[in-house]
């Protein structure tokens, strides 16, 4: 029963979609020859007439298209007819093209401020983000930081740790190398490198796992060394520098390791240009008993795992008067919108991988069990969700969806004149192809993780 109720959602979202373009054609006096609800593949389950428009609905629910003259080669409407779509001006044209996302904005929108109203509160966008089960090796450095299993994570590297994301996002931004100073060998003395850079020469520096405590503002702000770094060091005052100043030369120190520098110095200024884009220790913050513990350094492995599963649960906010409700709802969506675009840009960079990539029959099911644990109020904002989802996706510049045909209404407006139908028409089905090769991988993905559960 929960999953065809997430299916009649999800059937809806599209319907308002398809309903935007469609009201929004009729404003501008743009004529409209169907209106088709699920995709016209298969038996037709109802037809009808309402005034000049066709109606359809089709089995295949999750679907929809408004077709237009343009669209039909055998039309009889005269070429030059302004209810063509093609004849109205490119701002008419661009404001039809993009209805459907405003409608699935607005729709998302009404949506969680039902859920607001209704129940009195929202999930605040913020989860309590506690540690699972370590499972690093022994000589993992999370073994020695003291961190529990049911330890409440409150902070990572001084950040407020309120989502699994931003925890995960500092672990693997530490990842990016290792941070180990050591030495390399060259096929040249040192005669010939001074002669490149006279400025060179041989200086003594703590060796391995220089660490910083980096601040948020590079310009400003104070840069300490971190004190785990300083094991060993015969002796080096922590007073602290901006990076717009330069140090004096650090002491000789650890067991007479050498390394070359332009300058004859290595300061401080230089360590935190070089791991300003490194690895840095994560330092966790707790609650643990209702006090706040600090731990010792954490060092993720090179792929960016420090070997502890991650349990979070959602803190909810009040929505008692019409203002939090508008305030929190907008919050509410923004924050997941937010998300949403970063996951994607994740994707599109290879982040991501593919095989992580789900559609409608995941989302159906994962729906479904999101409304019978969890109740409606849940599926109603997964619908949301879902419905922003299709907005930033179908706003996507891909020739074949609704941005594809903004950004070739944004050239001829450019250009001053329309582009060659033949040319949108090949580079549209091009990528329509594409897209339903697509949608094919995902679908498969969406299998093969039901059938894994």
């Amino acid at each position: 029963m929960s999953i065809i109720i997430m299916i009649l959602l999800l059937s809806l979202l599209i319907l308002v979609h398809e309903a935007g373009h469609f009201f929004a054609a009729r404003a501008f006096g743009i004529k409209v020859d169907k209106f088709g609800f699920g995709l016209p593949v298969g038996p037709t389950l109802y037809k009808t007439k309402v005034g000049d428009v066709e109606v359809l609905v089709h089995a295949f629910l999750l679907g929809g298209y408004v077709s237009f003259p343009d669209d039909e080669k055998d039309c009889e409407l005269p070429k030059d007819s302004p209810e063509r779509f093609a004849n109205k001006p490119a701002w008419q044209r661009a404001i039809v093209v993009s209805a459907g996302v405003i409608a699935n904005v607005i729709c998302a929108i009404a949506l969680v401020m039902l859920v607001a109203i209704v129940s009195h509160k929202l999930p605040s966008g913020n989860y309590e983000i506690y540690a699972g089960e370590i499972s690093a090796p022994k000589e993992a450095s999370i073994r020695k930081s003291g961190l529990r299993e049911g330890d409440r994570i409150l902070k990572a590297n001084g950040c407020d740790i309120n989502n699994v994301y931003s925890l995960v996002t500092i672990v693997k931004n530490s990842a990016k190398n290792n941070g180990i100073v050591s030495e390399k060998t060259v096929n040249a003395n040192y005669s010939k490198l001074k002669d490149l850079n006279p400025g060179l020469s041989k200086d003594e520096i703590i060796p391995e796992g220089i660490a910083i405590r980096l601040p948020q503002d590079l310009e400003k702000d104070i840069v300490t060394m971190d004190k785990y770094a300083l094991k060993g060091a015969k002796y080096y005052k922590n007073e602290g520098i901006t990076l717009d100043e330069r140090l004096k030369e650090l002491e000789k120190n650890i067991d007479g390791k050498r390394v070359y520098t332009s300058d004859g110095k290595f300061s401080m200024y230089d360590v935190a240009k070089v791991l300003s884009n490194g690895v840095h220790p994560i330092n966790l913050t707790v609650l643990r008993d209702g006090k706040t513990i600090e731990l010792n350094p954490i060092y993720p492995d090179e792929k960016g795992i420090i070997g502890i599963g991650l349990g979070a649960k959602q803190t909810m906010i009040k929505t008692n008067t019409p203002a939090a409700v508008v305030k929190e709802s907008c919050s509410y969506l923004w924050n997941n919108t937010y998300m949403m675009m970063y996951s994607l840009g994740q994707l599109f960079t290879g982040n991501i991988p593919l095989k992580d990539m789900h559609g409608v029959v995941a989302i159906t099911k994962i729906g479904g069990d999101m409304i019978e644990k969890s109740g409606k109020a849940s599926g109603v904002l997964l619908a949301a969700l879902i419905s922003m989802n299709l907005a930033i996706l179908n706003i996507l510049p891909i020739p074949a969806l609704d941005g594809g045909h903004l950004m070739f209404l944004i050239i001829e407006k450019i250009m001053g004149k329309p582009l060659n139908e033949k040319v949108i028409e090949v580079i549209s089905t091009v990528f329509f192809s594409l897209l339903i090769i697509l949608m094919i991988f995902v679908v498969f993905n969406d299998i093969t993780l039901l059938i894994r559960k």
